[in-house]
């Protein structure tokens, strides 16, 4: 029977396409070993895993759904898919000239594979196979802006496992690429994961450059490889040193006072005035409302110096994190944008990072340089346009009658500030955010044309549940003004998956 739109967004129709009940296409070219032939001068990845990237890397855009769906058909893993999409952006997508654009083919990895693995069964796939595509579309380009490829690593500069720490250290330090990109190489072969994220973490949030996304890249190439095994790290941590050294061709940040640099500057000394014991405290509903109001209009020394003050106060991290979360959702009321997008997606990385770092220095300028960000897209936000004076903590519940998941997702596309109001009214009524969360992902997968529509979808519904529960409905409100309604069109992959399917 032909796929149609509803059936193939049922169970059946689903799993009828990833069991193989539906036809093989035609003409569709399998993978060889001659294929696996990787051309000099370019990194080699894991033998077993190098044959699937290539196969990714030389497929024309226009077949590569078609040859990876007759590979699953024959038994390719989920996990080999992710591994070697993953790969194949890390070895062929340079994050430069800033850590975005079309690396976010990169970027959004994670975040399709957050929405694969809250998804049922039957929409697991979706995800994955649009960020193939996505690939894709960010390979071309980079071709288009002079074909970079990721080098093998130097070896004999890489340092042993004695000198491995000292090595990355300095050279993130004094911004040197060449000695950083050995360095990390050094870093794969000798630490575990956990050492690698705190060694890492320590200047993924240094600097406010590329609106967030180092942070955001951190947090989502680790918990990546977490997935897909540390045995592929070491080009993933060489990748990564590169986009973090990124400075937009200003000069060296080590030794120039430039004003992407103040807040790291500022927060270092301030970290000094911080009570000993201040990863326990209590809460207090006046500390957040207090926190919020400071980054509505505050500077990022203000937010900063804030903070420092409710911790020495007794007052706990959550909580200082239950504002930023909050006041992130609150920027986007002010002005939904792709700027308001990454300070929700910024915050929702910096408190990964700072929940999995064990050293209390390295969570603490996490702490402070989250606190100091969100004041700066604020500021950025005004070359866009005009900034409201939107305030979260007064949005009212919606008072035209019982709201529903249909009518919360109808109003996304006609009204965001009703499609807040009626989330408040909704989970008010004492419906649960996970029926709301499910909708909204589902739309993604069907609506979603861009990765910040992963991104933001996987960062907001994940960080929803890190919010204390007072302020939860308040936060997945905010969310509706960046999510997919139900009247926006159907994106073109998901058609394009009908067809090759029918």
């Amino acid at each position: 029977m032909p796929l149609n739109r509803r059936r193939f967004l049922t169970t059946s129709g689903t799993s009828a396409f990833l069991s193989g009940a539906v036809p093989l296409l035609p003409g569709l070219r399998t993978i060889s070993a001659l294929d696996a032939a990787v051309p000099e001068g370019v990194v080699q990845l894991r033998p077993e895993i190098e044959p699937l990237v290539k196969l990714i890397e030389d497929t024309d855009r226009n077949r590569l759904i078609e040859v990876i769906a007759r590979r699953i058909r024959d038994g390719l893993s989920y996990r080999e898919v992710l591994a070697a999409l993953f790969l194949a952006g890390v070895r062929n997508v340079q994050p430069r000239p800033s850590v975005g654009f079309k690396f976010h083919a990169v970027l959004v990895v994670h975040s399709a594979h957050l929405a694969s693995l809250a998804s049922p069964d039957e929409d697991r796939w979706l995800p994955l196979l649009w960020a193939l595509d996505e690939f894709k579309s960010s390979q071309a380009r980079d071709v288009q802006e002079g074909n970079w490829t990721m080098a093998p690593v130097r070896e004999s500069a890489v340092p042993d496992q004695e000198h491995v720490r000292d090595s990355f250290h300095q050279a993130m330090r004094d911004w040197h690429e060449e000695q950083a990109d050995v360095s990390a190489a050094a870093v794969a072969r000798h630490l575990d994961a956990n050492e690698t994220l705190e060694l890492f973490a320590t200047y993924a949030a240094r600097d406010f450059r590329s609106i967030g996304h180092k942070p955001i890249f951190l947090a989502n190439a680790w918990r990546t490889l977490q997935t897909i095994g540390w045995e592929h790290s070491e080009p993933v941590l060489r990748s990564l040193a590169y986009a973090m050294l990124n400075h937009n061709g200003e000069p060296n940040p080590a030794r120039s006072d430039l004003a992407a640099d103040r807040s790291w500057r500022h927060n270092q000394d301030l970290m000094q005035k911080v009570r000993a014991d201040w990863v326990s405290g209590r809460q207090d509903d006046g500390a957040v409302q207090n926190l919020i109001s400071v980054l509505h209009s505050g500077s990022a020394d203000d937010a900063a110096e804030s903070v420092v003050d409710q911790l020495n106060a007794g007052i706990s991290p959550q909580c200082i994190y239950d504002a930023l979360h909050l006041a992130s959702g609150e920027l986007l009321m002010r002005q939904s944008g792709i700027v308001s997008l990454h300070a929700a997606t910024s915050t929702n990385a910096l408190r990964f990072l700072f929940d999995h770092v064990t050293t209390p220095s390295t969570r603490l300028s996490l702490l402070l340089q989250n606190a100091a960000f969100l004041p700066q897209f604020r500021e950025a936000m005004r070359g866009r346009g005009a900034v409201n004076s939107s305030r979260l903590m007064q949005l009212s519940a919606s008072r035209a009658g019982a709201a529903s998941i249909d009518s919360i997702f109808r109003d996304v596309g006609q009204s965001r500030e009703q499609a807040g109001a009626q989330v408040l009214s909704y989970l008010d009524s004492g419906n649960t955010a996970e029926s709301l969360i499910d909708a909204a992902r589902r739309l993604v997968f069907l609506k979603g044309n861009d990765s910040h529509d992963y991104k933001f979808s996987s960062a907001v519904l994940e960080d929803c549940m890190k919010v204390s529960e007072p302020y939860r409905h308040r936060f997945l409100a905010a969310s509706s003004w960046m999510l997919q309604g139900s009247t926006f069109p159907t994106n073109s992959l998901v058609n394009r998956i009908q067809a090759a399917l029918g």
